[in-house]
């Protein structure tokens, strides 16, 4: 992995937010936008926009079920050395 991909991981996960969002999916595997947002306590929409940050550094990924979106850790793109970090 190279810098310029680490500096933009870091980025991503260093928000408070986006990283309880994380930490909540290794725990939890896989939860709606709705779930989420109790979690963090926070509006729907901002945890969409947190939501579509992960999503653009390929951390986690959804699946639309009707009206509702669910997400999940993207297991295969997620850079191994993060793990231990979101792990109970």
């Amino acid at each position: 992995m190279n810098i310029k991909n680490l500096v933009k991981i870091f980025k991503a996960i260093g928000n408070e937010r986006r990283f309880l969002i994380l930490k909540y999916l290794f725990s939890s595997k896989e939860l709606s936008v709705g779930q989420i947002s109790e979690l963090i306590e926070l509006s729907f929409k901002s945890t969409s926009n947190h939501l579509s940050v992960l999503s653009n550094m390929d951390l986690v990924i959804s699946r639309q079920v009707s009206l509702n979106k669910f997400y999940s850790i993207n297991k295969e793109a997620f850079p191994k050395e993060f793990i231990r970090f979101f792990k109970n």
